[in-house]
């Protein structure tokens, strides 16, 4: 267990390196660590003169120790992005949800984490923006600058009833991408599904706007069902993650898994996790699900299992996502891998000792 210096109900965390890490949620909350998490530092609030210290960050993005963009949670404009590039000294308010009835669940970048030591953070990347549904419709917005610009899809394959579908922003990881197609999970009283982006229709020389595709429109999207939860409007995906393997022919590799279950029953295991080994085409529940309901899962590279979280505690698979035993009683909400954060301020640091080796 680790010292925060807050109480604050966390649901966001990206951890950069292991060393460096950011960490997010409500009250206008912001913590960073830049050693490995012996010493958590409280941020600027962003907004702070005015509403900022209302508002819920449930989702962060850090690309180092310096530069971050985080997301809130809530109702119409309460659903923002923030960016800071000077260490969150000040932050610089860069989207704000243009749909009164939205809600933003997940964000999610590529090619995080992956440039050179000291080299700025590429204006091309990738960024994808995730909310429930608006007239009809999965709300779903890109970048390609690194957040300056978002541009909303409107592809008839986000389609969804707002009364039946919708999205989790427990953990800021209901939203997962690969080579610039996205790929979330969902949940509500028609059930738990995926959505996954299987085409883009993208235009390289003398292109007119329409052949641009900047909306999505012509991109081909695929819906599958996936065995969480029990229908319910409180049970679905809350939680999905690949663990990439450049030969496979599928975009999120061969092997994806999704948490869930109902949140309002957290002891309740059964149909709890569910992996895929076809990137995402087909879904079987776990043999042996975790002990109870889960709101994150990540592969952890390093110590080659998978490790999930929940309300109360954590799990970890080494044979992808079959079988699942217990790892610890904690309540939590999400992980970045080595770290774990939960409400009134919890964060810990997996101690990867704890997990026996296969």
């Amino acid at each position: 267990m680790q010292e925060s210096g807050t109480t604050a109900g966390l649901r966001g965390i990206d951890s950069v390196d292991g060393t460096v890490a950011w960490a997010s949620g409500t009250g206008g909350t912001v913590l960073k660590t830049v050693d490995g998490g012996a010493h958590w530092t409280a941020c600027a609030v962003p907004d702070g003169d005015k509403d900022g210290g209302t508002l819920d960050f449930r989702g962060v993005q850090a690309f180092d120790a310096n530069t971050a963009i985080i997301m809130s949670s809530g109702k119409g404009k309460l659903s923002r992005l923030y960016k800071t590039t000077n260490g969150c000294k000040s932050w610089k308010l860069i989207f704000v949800n243009p749909d009164k009835e939205g809600f933003w669940d997940a964000i999610s970048f590529q090619l995080r984490h992956e440039e050179p030591e000291g080299r700025k953070i590429p204006e091309w990347m990738d960024g994808w923006l995730l909310g429930d549904p608006v007239d009809g419709r999965f709300s779903l917005f890109r970048t390609i600058n690194s957040g300056k610009d978002w541009n909303r899809h409107k592809n008839s394959g986000l389609g969804a009833d707002p009364s039946k579908q919708g999205v989790f922003a427990a953990s800021n990881s209901s939203l997962i991408a690969a080579d610039g197609m996205p790929a979330f999970g969902s949940g509500g009283l028609e059930g738990a599904f995926i959505r996954l982006e299987t085409q883009i229709a993208a235009c390289i020389d003398d292109c007119s706007p329409a052949d641009m595709n900047v909306d999505g429109k012509r991109d081909k999207w695929l819906q599958e069902p996936v065995p969480l939860g029990n229908g319910t409007e409180s049970s679905g995906i809350f939680s999905i993650a690949s663990r990439f393997q450049s030969r496979s022919p599928y975009i999120y590799g061969d092997a994806l898994v999704a948490v869930g279950g109902n949140y309002t029953k957290p002891n309740e295991s059964g149909v709890t996790a569910a992996r895929s080994g076809d990137g995402g085409r087909t879904w079987v529940a776990s043999i042996i699900p975790p002990h109870g309901y889960r709101s994150t899962v990540q592969w952890g590279e390093s110590i080659k299992v998978w490790v999930t979280a929940g309300t109360n505690g954590s799990d970890f698979s080494s044979d992808d996502g079959k079988t699942w035993k217990p790892l610890d009683d904690g309540n939590w909400n999400a992980l970045s891998l080595p770290f774990v954060v939960g409400p009134k301020g919890r964060i810990g640091r997996l101690n990867a000792a704890a997990i026996p080796k296969p």
